[in-house]
């Protein structure tokens, strides 16, 4: 759905961030398919944030591939929003960037 139109966006770009439950990405990439800024990446869960996880969630990882999303693009966000509700697991959410 990446048509570049980010006429319906709220914010410029930098204002808000889109931040990711890892306890909660499965990545899946419904973020990924919806965002006008390509902000996404779904790829292999970091060392340091897999070994941050508690076993449960590492375990969780493990049966999804250990995949998940990051927002390498996080400073061209514009707040659409559709990246949320693509989200099956609601891991993401929009906050003011620092």
């Amino acid at each position: 759905m990446r048509d570049g139109s980010t006429s319906d966006c709220k914010q410029k770009p930098g204002v808000i961030a889109p931040v990711i439950d890892l306890k909660r990405c499965e990545g899946k990439g419904g973020c990924l398919e919806v965002c006008p800024e390509n902000v996404f990446e779904i790829r292999r869960i970091a060392q340091d944030d897999y070994l941050g996880l508690d076993l449960m969630h590492r375990l969780k990882l493990r049966v999804h591939g250990m995949k998940v999303a990051y927002t390498p693009n996080a400073n061209a966000c514009r707040s659409c929003g559709l990246c949320v509700t693509a989200c099956p697991e609601r891991a993401i959410k929009l906050i003011r960037a620092a």
